[in-house]
């Protein structure tokens, strides 16, 4: 079973439109290619996260 991707009704798979709201729903091999994207951007994100310095407060207030 799927979800609508416009109004998140569920629907049985290779369900080309919503029976709710009429939206036509992506083919498998975009949603295949969607979670491939979203994966690598992931642990892209995780790869920037654990190369940056931790953020502390090094602003320094200047004194007029």
């Amino acid at each position: 079973m799927g979800f609508c991707i416009n109004c998140g009704q569920q629907h049985p798979d290779g369900t080309r439109f919503c029976r709710f709201c009429g939206n036509q729903q992506p083919g498998e091999q975009l949603l295949q290619r969607l979670r491939i994207e979203a994966q690598q951007i992931h642990s892209m994100r995780l790869q920037m996260q654990s190369q940056q310095p931790p953020q502390g407060n090094n602003y320094q207030q200047r004194r007029w």
